[in-house]
């Protein structure tokens, strides 16, 4: 990604098998994802509020994928110690 996604920047948690989803902050999102089972972590997926440009990319995105969270989480937990 090319610009960094702010922590406090709204988002939503959502996940493939259709169940209610967390509606908050990036940072709570991420905090949600760790807290997960990893089937479930496989599933899940982060809708930004605003779309992000990737490098090799030429559209933008609205969508974090489980790798893309999984980091977040590591940066999260760093930051945390």
């Amino acid at each position: 990604m090319t610009k960094p996604i702010e922590w406090d920047q709204p988002a939503t948690l959502i996940d493939l098998a259709g169940k209610a989803p967390l509606i908050s902050t990036i940072q709570e999102c991420v905090r949600h994802f760790s807290a997960l089972k990893a089937v479930h972590r496989e599933e899940a997926r982060i809708l930004l509020t605003y779309p992000v440009h990737r490098e090799g990319q030429k559209t933008r995105t609205w969508l974090l994928n489980p790798n893309e969270i999984a980091a977040w989480a590591d940066q999260l937990r760093a930051l945390q110690n």
